[in-house]
């Protein structure tokens, strides 16, 4: 009953001091002014109240405790478990995956925040599959419920075998637009409480420090950080739906999509579906300048409010506040769009290939290492060669990005041209769906004559020839010599074995139908140095002799270790 009591009280002093401001229409006879809503346009409409009853605030009360209690269970329940955990997993399709890092001065990487993006790659009815990479910024919570919204708008039989091209184009536009609708709605009571606080701080306390408010505005002021961090946050998302055996795909913000075809001839051809949304884009560019902005000053900037795409989904700050912003404060409408977009459908009949969804950090990691000229041609060498080595579509996506990462990060330390653009790079997020695409298994399982090496392949920005192709092979007979990889152009596949004379070859390939890296990292074109007719016989243990002395390297490692280190364990490998 005391809680009652002042609740009744507390209500009491809302209605006796609440004042209206000018603009405001006064409320019906017998209510009183409460707070405020947001209606569907983003504006705050003033809520009126009438009294209230004992009954009615303990009826009140207790469903107020009810609704709390449930809605604290649903949210805990919500961050272990989603209702698409339920839904198939597309089986020809691997995630890699890496969080963020900034680098010291001693080349050690720190995290800077939770890993903000997602990703979905789900198996629906009627051949129909669903992937998506999502790259969240602010937080991980627009990536999260984007990934959920979009797979109830298009994996739940809303596509059928009847619909055209433009059917599944007019899909995919409406299901981005309800993301953007729906995921507006679950912030609005946030978003009208902090229109509210805003209002109640009087504007000459905006340049007061916080120990300089009285505490009640402390409190407003606490309050407000904590609904900023609730309502702030966006996300770019890129979706790709193969339907029919037909590909489409939508793309809000700078993420990239690959498609990587081979040919007859063994060629691989990579093909960029769409060009990242940012303030480099000149389309982009030009639709912002028709809404009245200034695009040479976009461009120049780079960034709009923290970010260089031009269309993301959330967002608020520059969907609802734009007009104070100042790169697009004249903008005669909304800037920053959700509208995604989109490509297809592209026939994938008699296609053998894969289809690569990455996130915008993954692709800046590479771009800021080796330069945006070969990025496209140096990601699909490395998925080539990958596949060519494992078995796992989930290894093989996750070896790439750990290829990037390390890569990224040897040209920071290295102090080379580009290390100053590798002081950090973001969360990476790399999507492989392969289409009849051959992964050679049995590379890594011994077969008759001999046993076959894995090769880590190195790769270079080193200069390239156009329409040329790179074969690397390794092959490690049970009888014979050592025979190196030679340069020829074939497709991806596994040599014959003569019984006797010859045993199986791994063999690596990267082309396209542009430019491609040079086909060796090594200075003198080599990658593995010739031993002519010299034998390579393994020895008791089943070892073979090694191509490089590494004596110097131990005693230069052993020197900068500990002295009691090296004298128990000795130097090299035992």
């Amino acid at each position: 009953m005391e809680l009652i009591n002042w609740s009744l009280s507390a209500i009491d002093k809302i209605f006796s001091t609440r004042q209206l401001l000018q603009h405001e229409i006064p409320c019906p006879k017998d209510t009183y002014p409460s707070g405020y809503v947001m209606d569907a346009r983003g504006r705050s409409q003033m809520l009126c109240l009438s009294w209230l009853t004992v009954e009615d605030v303990e009826d009140i009360y207790l469903l107020g405790v009810m609704i709390f209690g449930l809605t604290k269970k649903h949210n805990v329940s919500e961050q272990h478990q989603s209702w698409t955990d339920d839904l198939p997993l597309c089986q020809m399709c691997g995630v890699g995956t890496a969080p963020n890092c900034v680098y010291g001065p001693d080349g050690k990487g720190t995290q800077s925040h939770p890993n903000e993006d997602g990703h979905l790659r789900f198996r629906g009815e009627d051949g129909c599959f669903l992937y998506g990479v999502f790259n969240g910024y602010d937080g991980s919570r627009v990536a999260n419920f984007a990934s959920q919204c979009l797979t109830a708008e298009l994996l739940l039989e809303q596509i059928k075998s009847s619909h055209t091209d433009a059917d599944v184009r007019r899909i995919l536009i409406q299901a981005f637009d309800a993301v953007e609708k729906s995921y507006f709605e679950t912030i609005g009571d946030a978003l009208a409480e902090k229109t509210h606080l805003s209002n109640y701080l009087s504007p000459h306390n905006e340049n007061l420090s916080f120990h300089q408010l009285s505490s009640q505005s402390q409190k407003v002021q606490e309050r407000l950080k904590e609904l900023e961090q609730e309502v702030s946050g966006g996300a770019t998302a890129v979706v790709a739906l193969i339907f029919s055996n037909k590909l489409y795909v939508a793309n809000v913000g700078s993420n990239r999509v690959l498609l990587c075809k081979s040919t007859s001839d063994g060629q691989n051809q990579v093909l960029q579906i769409g060009r990242p949304q940012n303030t480099d884009n000149e389309e982009e560019l030009q639709r912002l300048a028709a809404l009245g902005l200034d695009s040479a000053r976009i461009r120049q900037a780079g960034q709009i409010a923290g970010q260089s795409s031009t269309r993301r989904l959330g967002d608020y700050r520059v969907k609802f506040n734009y007009s104070e912003i100042d790169l697009l404060s004249a903008a005669k409408s909304r800037p920053i769009i959700a509208e995604p977009e989109i490509h297809g459908g592209h026939s994938l009949d008699n296609i053998t290939g894969f289809l690569l969804l990455m996130s915008e950090g993954l692709m800046n990691a590479l771009e800021s290492a080796h330069g945006p000229e070969q990025a496209n041609q140096e990601i699909v060498a490395m998925v080539a060669a990958e596949l060519a080595q494992q078995s796992s579509l989930e290894a093989v996506a996750q070896s790439v990005v750990e290829r990037v990462k390390r890569l990224h990060h040897d040209v920071f330390v290295s102090g080379r041209q580009r290390a100053p653009y590798c002081s950090r790079h973001e969360d990476m997020t790399l999507l492989i769906r392969t289409l009849n695409y051959p992964q050679n298994d049995s590379a890594l399982t011994p077969t008759q004559g001999g046993r076959i090496y894995p090769v880590s392949v190195p790769y270079s920005n080193s200069q390239s020839t156009s329409k040329t192709s790179v074969t690397l092979s390794l092959v490690m007979p049970s009888q014979g010599t050592l025979t190196n990889g030679t340069n020829t152009a074939s497709t991806l596949e596994e040599g014959t074995p003569t019984p006797g004379t010859q045993s199986p070859t791994a063999t690596l390939q990267s082309t396209n139908t542009q430019t491609q890296s040079s086909s060796s990292s090594s200075g003198d074109g080599s990658l593995f140095r010739q031993r002519g007719s010299q034998a390579a016989q393994p020895d008791e243990t089943g070892r073979v002799p090694p191509y490089v002395d590494f004596t110097q390297f131990y005693q230069l490692w052993g020197g900068d270790h500990s002295d009691g280190l090296s004298s128990q364990t000795g130097l090299g490998p035992q």
